[in-house]
């Protein structure tokens, strides 16, 4: 059984620690650097963009963990500069920001994993983070997870920070977690980054195995507005500080339901918090052949400019659900579609009936538009393979944020 922890984050579990700075890097001089430390040494996993042109901080921290996933002691990151597109000169500020976390708790460089966010194309002030790298380590507390997570944000409107509790076998152990991102989102995986913690004891192959799966039902699942960015990052420690180990099936199952809960959760906030979002929508294919082909229709539907605009308008326009999934790839039988919309407060209603209109009430459809949160249930008629996508609506706000975003 998972057990939601509060209003809890990366120091839920036993043996960790987080402060942040605001060391200048943000012109607004909000705080814009955290630090993520364990009290014991961890195995950590990663899973990261698929961008071709990836980050400074990506790029070192696949090296790190290929070469040293099981003797690492914490995590720095820093927003307000993605360090991305920047050359050998992004590379050498990346590897000194790892330096400096590392001199700042005693550990080696490879012990220390990098995130950053903000403004692709500027390089690092490295005097302004060796500043607030040294204040973060100063205050190192169990009860500075929400201020870790404010750190990290960029155009997010709240922090996202979740920890849970689950019965293993062998003990409880903790798994907490927090994350940013907000626009430029889109699998693989968003601009998004999110740390990880649990205190149970998990070996690293292991621990990447869990993560990668867990990825790919959460934050891999998401789309704000189809873009993905250079520095997406999701990284877990376990520092195994309970003593429970996740070894056996049993415990690695629900290990699994429990991270896999904390990723959807998380990555369900970073949508509700869309860059001028109104409308959460729970997009689920149904019916399809395979997994793979109703995930594809799933996200060509997210991501369709003209789907999110008529969700912004609160616009019954199911033709243009229908047109999105006609160009995903997929082979379709127009007289096998079904299409229903559905908000908490009023039961489904179906609008698409064997490819046609159902015939359905204008106002019952204006009424569940109007909700903030809506679900639309796409019905393939092909098998019995579904997906399920979260994404937003697309508003004027959207435009406003990002047409101003540098200045």
């Amino acid at each position: 059984m998972v057990q939601i922890l509060g209003d809890r984050g990366v120091t839920a579990p036993q043996g960790f620690r987080a402060a942040a700075s605001a060391c200048g890097l943000k012109p607004s001089g909000a705080p814009d650097l955290a630090l993520v430390v364990s009290q014991h040494e961890c195995t950590g996993a990663g899973v990261f963009t698929r961008n071709q042109l990836p980050a400074a901080p990506v790029i070192l921290d696949r090296e790190t963990l290929r070469e040293n996933s099981d003797r690492l002691w914490g995590v720095v990151v820093n927003s307000g500069v993605a360090n991305a597109c920047t050359g050998a000169a992004g590379e050498q500020a990346a590897q000194e920001m790892q330096r400096l976390a590392a001199a700042s708790i005693d550990a080696d460089p490879n012990q220390v994993l990098v995130l950053s966010t903000g403004v692709i194309g500027v390089q690092l002030d490295l005097a302004k983070l060796e500043l607030g790298i040294g204040q973060s380590a100063a205050g190192l507390s169990a009860d500075n997870g929400l201020a870790a997570a404010e750190a990290i944000m960029t155009t997010d409107t709240q922090p996202k920070q979740l920890a849970v509790s689950v019965e293993l076998p062998g003990g409880a152990v903790t798994i907490g977690g927090m994350a940013k991102g907000s626009g430029m989102i889109h699998p693989d995986m968003a601009t998004m980054l999110a740390v990880l913690t649990t205190d149970a004891k998990v070996a690293s192959p292991v621990l990447q195995g869990l993560l990668g799966d867990a990825v790919e039902q959460s934050f891999n699942r998401i789309s704000v507005d189809g873009d993905t960015s250079t520095n997406d990052s999701v990284l877990l420690l376990a520092n195994g500080a309970s003593g429970v180990e996740v070894e056996d099936a049993s415990a690695v199952a629900r290990f699994a339901e429990a991270l896999e809960s904390v990723c959807q959760t998380l990555a369900q906030e970073i949508v509700r918090d869309g860059e001028g979002a109104s409308k959460f929508v729970t997009l689920s294919v149904v019916g399809a052949a395979d997994e793979a082909s109703a995930l594809k229709v799933a996200k060509t539907i997210a991501t369709s400019p003209l789907v999110k605009t008529a969700l912004a308008g609160e616009d019954p326009n199911w033709g243009r659900v229908l047109a999105a999934a006609g160009r995903a790839g997929i082979k379709l039988d127009p007289n096998r579609i079904s299409l229903w919309i559905g908000s908490a407060g009023a039961d489904k209603l179906q609008l698409v009936q064997a490819g046609e209109s159902a015939g359905w009430d204008p106002a019952s459809a204006a009424s569940i538009l109007a909700d903030p949160e809506i679900t639309i249930l796409l019905d393939l008629g092909l098998g019995q393979a579904s997906a399920t996508v979260w994404t937003c609506d697309l508003t004027h706000d959207y435009i406003s944020i990002n047409a101003n975003y540098r200045t």
